[in-house]
C-alpha cells in the first residue's frame, strides 16, 4: 500500500514538471513569433530589403515589385498564358499520358495543373503507356483540393451519343459488339452505349438461337433513340432487306419463264414452300412439287435441301416468283402403258375419297376416277366411305380412257357378275323374298334382297290396317322383312315389293263388319286439330271429325276415353273409315222428337173423331148447347194445332 502511494505521488511530480515545460515552450515561441513580426513590419516601414549578392539586381519600386516596362510586362504575360490552354467545364479535350500508378493515370492537358483519371477507366486499353494521347472529358476546372477532376468514361459515351445520333440522322451504318442475350432481343454494346436489338430484327428468317449472336462484331442501323430514357434500338435486319432488295431487283430483271435454277429451301408451309434462289424467294406450290398427290410438302423436301426448279411466273413489281419442280420430269401420262385400253384391268392405291367417288392412282401422277354407282351393282346409292378409304389397293376395269386430257373413269363393280342378269327367274312375281332394310324415306322403304339387287317397298304397301305416315312408325333399318315381288322392271332395274300381300286383305271383311250406320266400341288414340283417330275392333283406326266428336254434355271427347262410334263412311278402296259419336245422341233425340210427335197426332185424332160423334147423335141444340159444342170445338182444334 505504501508503495502504491509513492508511485501515484511520484506521478503526479512527474505531471506537473511536464506541464511548466509545456508553458514555457508556448511562451518562448509566443515571444520569438512576436520579435519576428516586429523586425517584418519595422523593414516594411522603413522600406529596407536585404540585395542578395552576385549580378541579380532588381529595381525595386513602391510596391516591392520589379520594374518592367509596358512592352516588356505585355510580352511576358503573352509567353506565360502560351504556356496554358484555355479549358471550360463541359468539354471535351485531348491529353498526354504523364505517369501511371496502381490507382490513378497522370494527363497533362496544358492546364496550370495535371489532371488525374481512375486507371479504371482505361480497362479497354490494356497496353496503355507514358505519352498516349486521350480524350477525357472537363467535369470540373478544380474540385475542393484545387485538382482539376477529368473524366475518359464520360468522353467516350458523350462521342458515342454524337456518332449513334449523327448515325440516325443520316441513315449511316454503326459497328457494335453483342454483349449478351435478353428478354426479346440482344444487348449491343456501341462505343459504351447499351442499345437493343429485337430479336425480329436480327435477320430476315426466324432465329431459334439467339446465344450464337453473342461475343460477335456486327454491322447496325440505329432505328430509334429516346432521349428522355437514353434508350436506342437497332437493327440488322434492315442492312440484309438493301442488299436484298437490291438483288431482287438484278435477279428478277434477269428472270425468264422456263428458266432452271438451283434453290435451297427455305421455309415449308401447308400450302407449299419458299424457295431461296440467292437473295429472292419464290413459291414452290403444293400442286407442282409433285405429279403425284401429296398431303404436305414435307413428304417430299426438307429444310436447307439444294434443289434446281423452273421458272413458271413472276411479277416485276410485287417481287413473286411462281416456281415449279415437277415440271422439270415428263408427265407420267406420257410413260403410260400404251396397250392400256376401256376393258383392261388395272391396280392401284386410293389416294382420295370424296363423296363423289374415289380416285385410284395407278402410278404417280395418273388417277382414274371411281364414281359411287361404279362401285355396286345396287341401285340405292350410298357413301364412298362405306367401301373404299385412303391406302386400299384395290383393281379396277378401266371404263373410260382420253389420253389427250388426261382424264380416266373405273368401276369395281363390273369385276363381279351382274346380278340383273337372269333376275327373272330367280325372282318371279307374286314369290315371297326375304330383304332387309337399308333406307327410307318419306314415302317407302329400299331394301335389298342381295348383293346389288335392291327393291322399293311404297308406304301404302307396308300394312292393310294401319295408318302409316312415315316408314319409321313400321320398320327401321338393318331389320329383315318378308316381302312379296309386285313388279319387276329388268331394263331399267326397277323391283317393285309389298310387304302387306303376304296376307289377304281384310277390308273385304271389314266391309261386311263396319257397315254405315253401324255402332261400334272405340278408344281414343289422338285427339288432333280436325278430329281424332279412334281405335276400333280387329285393329282398325278410324277417323272422327271435330263435330262429330262432341258429346251430349257439350265437352269433347279426350285420349284414351272408351265410347261408341257409328260409321258413316266406309271407303275399302282408301281403307278409310269415318266414325261419330256425335251422330248417336242426336239420332237418338231425333228419334224421341218423332215419337212423341207421332203420339200427339194420335191423340188429335181421337179427339176429332169424338167431335164427329157429338154432332151425328145431337140433331137439335139450343144457343146454349150451341155454345157449349162452339166451346168444345175449339178447344179441340188447339189440341189438334198443338199436337202439329
Amino acid at each position: 500500500m505504501a508503495k502504491k502511494q509513492e508511485a501515484e505521488k511520484e506521478l503526479a511530480a512527474k505531471n506537473a514538471e511536464l506541464q511548466g515545460a509545456d508553458t514555457k515552450v508556448v511562451k518562448d515561441t509566443e515571444k520569438i513569433e512576436s520579435e519576428a513580426d516586429s523586425k517584418l513590419i519595422d523593414e516594411i516601414k522603413s522600406n529596407t530589403w536585404s540585395t542578395p549578392e552576385g549580378d541579380f539586381d532588381w529595381d525595386l519600386d513602391e510596391k516591392a515589385f520589379g520594374s518592367y516596362s509596358a512592352a516588356e510586362r505585355t510580352k511576358m504575360e503573352d509567353q506565360y498564358a502560351g504556356t496554358f490552354n484555355q479549358i471550360n467545364q463541359g468539354e471535351i479535350i485531348e491529353g498526354s499520358v504523364v505517369s501511371i500508378n496502381n490507382k490513378d493515370v497522370v494527363l497533362n492537358v496544358g492546364f496550370k495543373s495535371d489532371g488525374l483519371v481512375a486507371l479504371s477507366e482505361f480497362r479497354d486499353l490494356p497496353d496503355l503507356k507514358v505519352g498516349d494521347t486521350v480524350d477525357v472529358f472537363v467535369e470540373s476546372q478544380e474540385d475542393a483540393n484545387g485538382q482539376l477532376v477529368l473524366s475518359r468514361k464520360r468522353a467516350k459515351t458523350q462521342k458515342s451519343w454524337e456518332a449513334i445520333n449523327d448515325a440516325l440522322e443520316n441513315d449511316a451504318i454503326i459497328d457494335g459488339f453483342v454483349k449478351s442475350r435478353t428478354k426479346g432481343g440482344l444487348i449491343v454494346d456501341i462505343k459504351g452505349v447499351e442499345a437493343f436489338l429485337p430479336g425480329s430484327q436480327i435477320d430476315i428468317k426466324p432465329i431459334r438461337d439467339y446465344d450464337v449472336y453473342v461475343g460477335k462484331t456486327m454491322e447496325f442501323k440505329v432505328v430509334k433513340i429516346n432521349h428522355e430514357f437514353k434508350n436506342v434500338v437497332v437493327s440488322h435486319k434492315v442492312l440484309i432487306e438493301d442488299d436484298l432488295e437490291n438483288q431482287k431487283s438484278e435477279i428478277v430483271a434477269k428472270l425468264e419463264k422456263g428458266q432452271v435454277l438451283e434453290g435451297t429451301v427455305k421455309n415449308i408451309t401447308d400450302f407449299g414452300v419458299f424457295i431461296d434462289l440467292g437473295g429472292v424467294d419464290g413459291l414452290l406450290h403444293i400442286t407442282d412439287i409433285s405429279w403425284g398427290r401429296i398431303e404436305h410438302p414435307k413428304e417430299v423436301l426438307a429444310l436447307d435441301q439444294t434443289i434446281n426448279v423452273v421458272v413458271l411466273d413472276f411479277d416485276d413489281e410485287k417481287k413473286r416468283i411462281a416456281l415449279g419442280l415437277k415440271q422439270l420430269s415428263e408427265h407420267p401420262w406420257e410413260s403410260l402403258d400404251k396397250e392400256l385400253a376401256v376393258g383392261s384391268k388395272v391396280k392401284g392405291k386410293i389416294v382420295t375419297v370424296a363423296d363423289y367417288g374415289a380416285f385410284l392412282e395407278i402410278i404417280p401422277g395418273v388417277e382414274g376416277l371411281i364414281h359411287v354407282s361404279e362401285m355396286s351393282w345396287s341401285q340405292n346409292l350410298r357413301s364412298p366411305q362405306e367401301f373404299l378409304k385412303v391406302s386400299d389397293e384395290i383393281e379396277a376395269e378401266v371404263l373410260t380412257l382420253d389420253r389427250d386430257d388426261r382424264k380416266m373413269s373405273l368401276g369395281i363393280k363390273q369385276l363381279t357378275p351382274d346380278p340383273w342378269k337372269n333376275i327373272t327367274e330367280r325372282y318371279p312375281i307374286g314369290s315371297k323374298q326375304t330383304a332387309v332394310v337399308k333406307n327410307m324415306t318419306n314415302f317407302g322403304v329400299f331394301v335389298e334382297l342381295e348383293d346389288g339387287i335392291d327393291g322399293l317397298i311404297h308406304i301404302s304397301d307396308l300394312s292393310w290396317s294401319k295408318k302409316i305416315n312415315h316408314p319409321n312408325e313400321f320398320t327401321k333399318v338393318g331389320e329383315t322383312l318378308d316381302v312379296v315381288v309386285l313388279e319387276l322392271d329388268e331394263d331399267n332395274r326397277k323391283l317393285s315389293l309389298g310387304h302387306k300381300q303376304l296376307e289377304e286383305n281384310p277390308w273385304d271383311t271389314f266391309e261386311t263388319i263396319f257397315t254405315i250406320d253401324s255402332i261400334h266400341e272405340g278408344t281414343v288414340l289422338k285427339v288432333g286439330d280436325k278430329g281424332d283417330i279412334v281405335a276400333l275392333q280387329y285393329g282398325v283406326e278410324g277417323f272422327c271429325p271435330s263435330k262429330h266428336s262432341v258429346k251430349e254434355d257439350g265437352t269433347s271427347l279426350k285420349v284414351d276415353e272408351v265410347n261408341e262410334f257409328k260409321i258413316i263412311e266406309f271407303n275399302k278402296e282408301n281403307k278409310r273409315l269415318v266414325i261419330s259419336h256425335s251422330r248417336i245422341w242426336e239420332d237418338q233425340k231425333a228419334e224421341a222428337r218423332v215419337e212423341e210427335f207421332n203420339a200427339r197426332k194420335k191423340e188429335a185424332k181421337v179427339a176429332n173423331n169424338a167431335v164427329k160423334k157429338v154432332k151425328d147423335n145431337v140433331e137439335k141444340s139450343t144457343l146454349g148447347d150451341l155454345d157449349v159444342l162452339a166451346q168444345l170445338k175449339q178447344q179441340m182444334e188447339g189440341d189438334e194445332n198443338k199436337s202439329k
